[in-house]
């Protein structure tokens, strides 16, 4: 369906936002009763069939500029950051960031939805709830799969069709660096919500039977198009707002086609209802502006947009959490297995390994760049003291007693991850780290009453603490010391490094013929040295763009947005379910954690209307 005139005027649920949770949800319900009338709105595009969203070589196309399946949100200027912007992405497509995403599964610890539960007074969201449901989701391609996992959901989970010897070559050099952490095999389970600082081959949300992305809508959506006509389902527009009745109770929401895919249809808002629920599922972006759009935020936010304020609920796009990220890049061998002729698109690259995908299952195309990774944590007093004084007062009253919590997450990846545009076209690996628990909170507000298109008040509160710029200082050096030990190491770009005194022993190897020795000490960094990484992490840091937050699930005098049966607090008939609810963040990349609000949400929702067999 992709016109407002081929859907009904009423349905008994309305979710406004077609991506992660919002197709779990419509999923789960319209299975489990043939009856109940389901529409869902999703800004952008279908998906249906389409390699770019079902090849995973082609996850990187979803990210360019212009891109019609992600929709780039700029932020306001840093100081901190040297007065740059943070551009962050947000999947616009059915089902949304699971249709463009790295595919990278990673899990959160078990303490990160017990904090959910306790901290945040949140019944039923703990980790013993939602274990459950994250085995439902999932059929865990790996042999020896532990209690945590499931054996048949309709999302699959692998090691992927391909193994780098770039990601061999971390893990090697990784360990013997690092004897501090445990040695354990390469398929150890990392992601069983408790295992950490265990260096491992890295799983992926991929179909080690088809070589495909595990993104939901193929897997959950499209295959109910002929058995299930109750759930419909309508690309290309934009929700205005929800709409309400004298009572506040919800009733359905205005929508509009989005202009990006529809630049000559009209500019007619319509309506459509929804008899029993309006669900708002457009994440953390998307989800507070349809609230404040509703009249439902602060009321400063309204009145400089000229909205006429419902229910002041002051949480409404506060809270604002993300990963704070930096990346280092080095030179690879010629003989280095990497995916940097894919990313540039070189001529015949893409067209060959197209033509190789689905032979085997084994090849290249099969990969996402994603072969290795640690959740890091310090083990010992003297690492702690590495990661600076003002880490050390939040290590002491945040993970002292929470030992499932990590600090960084550091991977490698078989790829220039940048603009390829500034080097040469030849072969690179790039180290990435991301601190899991960020003291950065920002904020995303609407700029206009009506028009979904313009661009919001966004704030990411990237290093306002110092505590989160010294452990990425510190991964920094740590990272390096990986990198040039490698056997496929060849130097380092300068102009992707701190400017390091020239002639310390800090300086850049801007060519190298092999590896330094293992043996050879470690670097030593001078003041001016440590300014300068410093400058460089300002200057770099960015998003892993795993937003959430802004619509918190928590009370509503601690600048909560919605209960923990995910009702909007001040107004009926209406939920909020996505990556916006999460009062807390979490260890892992987020794809999972929308997953599991799907399922969370489904169940609640079913429970209400008398649903049986979504449990």
């Amino acid at each position: 369906m992709s016109t407002p005139t081929a859907i009904n005027e009423e349905y008994d649920i309305v979710i406004a936002g077609g991506g992660t949770a919002a197709c779990v949800i419509a999923s789960r319900l319209a299975s489990a009763d043939a009856k109940l009338r389901i529409l869902l709105l999703e800004a952008g595009p279908t998906t249906y069939n389409d390699p770019a969203h079902t090849h995973p070589l082609n996850f990187l196309s979803h990210h360019a500029p212009g891109s019609r399946t992600a929709r780039a949100h700029v932020s306001q200027p840093s100081a901190v950051l040297g007065d740059r912007t943070t551009i962050v992405l947000c999947g616009q497509c059915l089902g949304g960031g699971s249709s463009i995403n790295t595919m990278m599964y990673t899990r959160p610890s078990a303490s990160d939805y017990d904090d959910w539960e306790t901290v945040y007074q949140n019944p039923g969201w703990g980790s013993k709830d939602l274990i459950p449901l994250l085995r439902k989701i999932e059929t865990f391609q790996v042999p020896g799969g532990g209690s945590t996992h499931g054996t048949d959901g309709p999302l699959a989970v692998s090691p992927g069709g391909f193994f780098t010897d770039i990601g061999k070559q971390f893990l090697q050099v990784a360990r013997a660096l690092d004897p501090v952490r445990a040695q354990k095999p390469d398929d150890t389970d990392t992601n069983d919500l408790e295992t950490i600082n265990v260096y491992t081959r890295w799983l992926k949300w991929m179909n080690a039977e088809t070589g495909t992305r595990s993104d939901v809508p193929h897997n959950m959506i499209y295959p109910l198009k002929d058995t299930r006509p109750n759930l419909h389902f309508l690309t290309g527009v934009h929700v205005k707002h929800v709409t309400f009745d004298d009572e506040n109770r919800a009733t359905g929401v205005a929508y509009a086609l989005n202009p990006l895919l529809h630049p000559d249809g009209p500019r007619t808002t319509h309506t459509v209802r929804g008899t029993k629920l309006v669900l708002v599922s457009a994440g953390a972006f998307g989800s507070p502006g349809i609230l404040e759009r509703s009249g439902i935020g602060a009321k400063d936010v309204l009145e400089r947009v000229r909205v006429k304020q419902r229910v002041n609920l002051p949480g409404v796009g506060e809270n604002y959490q993300d990963h704070n990220i930096i990346y280092a890049k080095y030179f690879a061998a010629d003989d280095a297995q990497v995916l940097d002729a894919l990313f540039r698109d070189e001529k015949g690259a893409i067209d060959a390994a197209a033509a190789e995908f689905g032979k085997s299952r084994k090849e290249i195309s099969t990969h996402n760049s994603i072969d290795a990774a640690i959740k890091w944590r310090p083990s010992t007093p003297s690492e702690v003291a590495e990661l600076g004084p003002e880490f050390q007062e939040y290590w002491d009253s945040y993970f002292v007693n929470a030992p499932d919590k990590p600090v960084l997450l550091i991977g490698v990846l078989s790829i220039l991850l940048g603009d390829p545009t500034v080097l040469p076209p030849r072969k690179y690996f790039t180290l990435g780290s991301y601190i899991e628990y960020p003291l950065a909170r920002g904020h995303v507000h609407i700029t206009h009453a009506d028009d979904v298109s313009s661009p919001v008040d966004f704030v990411p509160g990237f290093f306002w603490s110092k505590a989160d710029v010294q452990p990425l200082t510190w991964v920094y050096k740590f990272m390096r010391e990986i990198a040039r030990r490698m056997p496929h190491f060849r130097g380092e770009p300068p102009m992707l490094h701190p400017k390091f005194a020239p002639s310390g022993p800090a300086s850049v190897i801007a060519h190298a013929e092999g590896p330094v020795p293992f043996d050879a000490p470690r670097i030593v960094y001078s003041e001016e040295d440590e300014r300068a990484l410093e400058e460089f992490a300002r200057a770099e840091v960015t998003t892993a763009w795993h937003s959430l937050g802004t619509c918190a699930m928590k009370p509503r005098e601690q600048g909560g947005v919605v209960d923990s049966k995910l009702n909007v607090y001040g107004v009926r008939g209406l939920k909020v379910a996505d990556l916006s609810v999460p009062p807390g963040n979490v260890s892992s990349n987020t794809y999972g954690t929308a997953l599991v609000i799907g399922e969370k949400a489904a169940v609640i929702i079913a429970e209400e209307l008398g649903i049986k067999g979504v449990a």
